[in-house]
């Protein structure tokens, strides 16, 4: 067991019966009364986030987390499967627990796999991803009404906003926490 002290975002939780991922929290110390923490879990089954307060030093019940670096081999009818890289065990995971992390993940990346007891609760690509222009206009040069970004369609069909120096063929470095152009890698 486990008490308010030592919730961490990203830890999951047993509330209720229900597995819940901590999506944030805070230590609030008002002047008059007991200390809490105010949280905002994540339903890891249906995904729903709700805010939950807690006392503080009330007790939780920590969930232990088994994550795994695997490698994403392919997309099917809605599922997409990985490869552990230590057993070369294929696991196939459905597009709802993926959810929009799709949008960063190509064949043959390397990602972590989090999972309770068997269950995939999510995915973790990597900080940055490297992924190809597919579609996007043709850059003007002293076209600055637009502050000098376009919009551009990659690989995966992620449409982020690009310099406008960018061109179809070149490959881009992506913030997977924002979603946010980075540099051009080629």
């Amino acid at each position: 067991m486990a008490t308010t002290a030592d919730i961490r975002n990203g830890m999951v939780i047993d509330h209720r019966g229900r597995r819940m991922k901590i999506v944030s929290f805070l230590h609030v110390k008002p002047g008059k009364g007991g200390a809490f923490v105010r949280t905002k879990l994540k339903n890891v089954v249906s995904g729903q986030v709700i805010d939950i307060t807690f006392r503080s030093g009330e007790k939780i019940n920590p969930v232990r987390l088994d994550s795994k670096k695997m490698q994403y081999l392919y997309a099917q009818s809605g599922s997409f499967v990985f490869m552990d890289l230590d057993t070369y065990e294929q696991v196939t995971v459905p597009g709802e627990v993926v959810g929009d992390d799709a949008q960063y993940i190509k064949e043959g990346m390397t990602v972590v796999v989090n999972s309770v007891e068997g269950e995939v609760l999510d995915i973790e690509p990597p900080l940055f991803a490297e992924l190809q222009v597919s579609e996007t206009e043709p850059g003007v040069r002293g076209n600055r009404a637009t502050g000098g970004f376009k919009s551009a369609v990659l690989e995966t069909g992620l449409r982020i906003s690009v310099p406008l120096f960018v061109d179809e063929g070149d490959v881009l470095k992506v913030d997977t926490r924002t979603g946010d152009y980075v540099e051009r890698v080629t």
